[in-house]
């Protein structure tokens, strides 16, 4: 059991101009792992997880998510599919301005049938004592935090992170990394992290390089490090 995808294609098209992002893209990630989709820009790992969440389709290929079949689920079922199965955290954060760090994990809790504790969830992230502050409020490496409580307080079986640190400091990024681990550790989440930064490939289970739409590599780490000693690059 786990995310498998075999042969899928993307294509989107503007007008008579079709762009293919990804091309014949076939991986097992297993679940209860860590995963790095790596890759630099326009490499199609940000499309890949937008498939493998439910957030966009495959033009052809097959999708299934613990046995899901994700390519072939209605409009409905997949929402369906992303409330009861997927967290997302993006490098955006996406947090609501008006509502306080308590309110916006309360927004993630709200839309799921089967949530953690609001409370135990701040207190895992380094959270709580700022539980009453709004977003402006907070630093960068803050708000992400609150974003990843956010996503974990669904008590998803998959957490999509797009560039989770990709707007942060060294020192930060690597708190952030940590953090991630033990959310894997503590609930055994499947996680995918989407980055260009190679160095952040070496605290993973599983390595999967993209180029150009296509996947290049899939590797296996048997020895992943822990977040603090990531090389920064």
């Amino acid at each position: 059991m786990g995310i498998s995808l075999k042969n899928v294609q993307k294509v989107y098209k503007s007008g008579d101009v079709a762009v293919q992002a990804l091309k014949n893209v076939s991986v097992h990630i297993p679940e209860g792992t860590i995963s790095v989709i790596l890759g630099p820009s326009g490499s199609g790992k940000s499309t890949l997880l937008n498939v493998i969440g439910g957030i966009d389709r495959p033009t052809e290929g097959e999708v299934h998510v613990f046995h899901e079949p994700v390519h072939e689920l209605t409009d409905q079922q997949l929402t369906e599919y992303r409330r009861k199965h997927v967290g997302f955290i993006f490098q955006s954060y996406n947090l609501i301005p008006t509502l306080t760090v308590y309110e916006n994990v309360e927004v993630g809790a709200e839309i799921s049938k089967a949530p953690l504790s609001i409370d135990e969830v701040l207190k895992g992230v380094g959270m709580y004592d700022k539980k009453d502050k709004f977003p402006q409020q907070l630093s960068g490496g803050e708000q992400q935090r609150v974003a990843i409580a956010r996503a974990l307080v669904k008590n998803p079986r998959l957490l999509l992170c797009d560039e989770p640190t990709g707007a942060l400091d060294e020192e930060t990024g690597k708190k952030i990394l940590r953090l991630l681990q033990d959310v894997h550790k503590q609930y055994g989440t499947t996680i995918l992290i989407i980055t260009h930064n190679p160095g952040i490939s070496a605290m993973a289970n599983w390595v999967v390089k993209m180029k150009s739409g296509e996947l290049v590599e899939c590797i296996e780490n048997v020895h992943p490090i822990s977040a603090e000693k990531v090389d920064w690059i």
